[in-house]
């Protein structure tokens, strides 16, 4: 498995949907984005309101970030979290998808 290394330490990485009173959005995007661990905090379409990237340490430390404070800002209705296995870059992606053909 290949782990994402941020300045020499392996980074666990979860993505976290968030839904929020509607008249609410900047101001929790604002606040999530300045939990120490969130990395960066997306406005999308859809189901969702938000999608925040936590990337902490050790995997005891999504439990800091994510139910003791992100989940805990005013204007938060619902969160659904999601543990990244695998990071690809676009050299991985080719690989992956190769037939195993050449040009």
């Amino acid at each position: 498995m290949k782990a994402q290394v941020v300045k020499g330490a392996i980074m666990v990485t979860a993505f976290v949907m968030i839904q929020t009173a509607t008249d609410s959005i900047p101001e929790c995007a604002q606040q999530i984005s300045a939990i120490s661990g969130i990395s960066e905090v997306y406005s999308v379409a859809g189901d969702w309101d938000l999608i925040a990237v936590a990337r902490v340490h050790k995997h005891e430390d999504l439990a800091e970030v994510i139910a003791n404070k992100l989940s805990k800002i005013p204007g938060i209705r619902g969160t659904q979290t999601h543990i990244a296995f695998r990071a690809y870059s676009d050299h991985d992606l080719e690989a992956a998808f190769s037939l195993g053909l050449d040009d």
